[in-house]
């Protein structure tokens, strides 16, 4: 008789991170990064520009090619209230959805005056499943005024204001569309030797894209994860990209995501079966017991405790495993979280 697959709660995805191992500024150097090798049952620490030489001519590793905006402005209401917005999404029209923190939430109408007086913002309304964004119109393309007035949007447990480190290094070498108000970690350590190194070792490469929302920094709440609710991204395979796939696969090579939000953009493309090209929205969520369709191994960093990523990575790796490697990682002083050190795994096998 089969075993039932066992019930997850949220304190099963919980663990005890010493302050001092959340990395607030990036390695020295991008790949000299540590990276912990997970592919097998016994870890073994490695640094991330051996890389190429864990992974087999043939394989396809596939990148987000994301950029992140700077996303976060500094204002004030007509009041003079303080007003701090962070970007979600860019839409047409000059408009924008963001989240907005201020002593009292400004009303449809209002103009929000950001970065000095340099330009104004008009508030359209609320948005949103639960109305938590603020639909904002700019008088000019948002691109650019965020370009020239905003800030990296760095994550909540980062305690520094952004700098100039920041703009270059929360970001990826290849970054190329511009969406994202996270950068797509487990890419912050590739630089163009790693990348050079994996071409001659025979190292193929594709791109997705998937514009990294605020939401990924949000923690699971509720103890029964499918009461969670999945904030939504907007993603992009191409035909390319699936193409490759397809001959990868044929060739007996494996597919490599660099990073879960590569691997969100391309199981998401196959939910519905066969993998499929397109552009659209996704909220998937996945937990242990999901099915994998299309990716081998994982690129990844390490995840916030409760988190929907660490989730992830327990659904791909297997529970019990990713536990050891988060203990061994901890015990081992590596670095967590967007500036920190990264991790190889490989797909449990059923």
């Amino acid at each position: 008789m089969a075993m039932a697959d066992p019930v997850y709660t949220l304190a099963d995805f919980d663990f005890e991170l010493p302050p001092e191992l959340i990395a607030q500024h990036p390695a020295a150097q991008r790949s000299a990064s540590r990276l912990l090798d997970g592919t097998g049952a016994v870890p073994v620490d490695r640094i991330f520009h051996d890389l190429p030489g864990l992974l087999n001519p043939g394989d396809l590793l596939v990148f987000n090619d994301t950029r992140v905006i700077k996303a976060r402005l500094f204002g004030e209401k007509p009041t003079g209230g303080a007003v701090e917005a962070l970007v979600e999404r860019v839409l047409p029209h000059n408009e924008v959805l963001a989240h907005l923190r201020a002593s009292k939430s400004p009303r449809a109408g209002t103009r929000v005056r950001f970065a000095d007086g340099a330009f104004e913002a008009e508030v359209l309304g609320r948005s949103g499943p639960d109305g938590g964004l603020f639909h904002l119109r700019f008088p000019a393309d948002p691109l650019a005024l965020l370009d020239a007035h905003g800030h990296v949007p760095l994550p909540p447990y980062i305690t520094h204001a952004d700098g100039a480190e920041d703009v270059s290094r929360y970001q990826t070498v290849f970054a190329q569309r511009p969406g994202a108000v996270a950068a797509p970690t487990a890419s912050l350590h590739f630089d163009d030797a790693v990348l050079a190194a994996l071409a001659a070792r025979g190292v193929q490469r594709a791109n997705v894209t998937l514009h990294v929302g605020a939401g990924t920094f949000q923690p699971v709440r509720s103890e029964t994860l499918a009461e969670h609710q999945m904030h939504s991204e907007w993603y992009e395979v191409g035909q390319d990209t699936v193409d490759a796939i397809h001959r990868t696969r044929a060739a007996g090579g494996r597919i490599v995501a660099a990073g879960t939000t590569t691997l969100r953009a391309l199981e998401s493309a196959a939910l519905g079966g066969p993998l499929t090209a397109g552009a659209r929205e996704t909220d998937i969520f996945i937990t242990p017991g999901f099915h994998f369709r299309v990716v081998d191994r994982l690129i990844t960093n390490f995840h916030l405790p409760k988190s929907t990523l660490l989730m992830l990575v327990s659904a791909f790796a297997g529970h019990a495993h990713a536990r050891a490697l988060y203990r061994h990682a901890i015990e081992s002083g590596y670095r967590f979280f967007s500036y920190g050190d990264a991790m190889l795994l490989d797909r449990q096998t059923p």
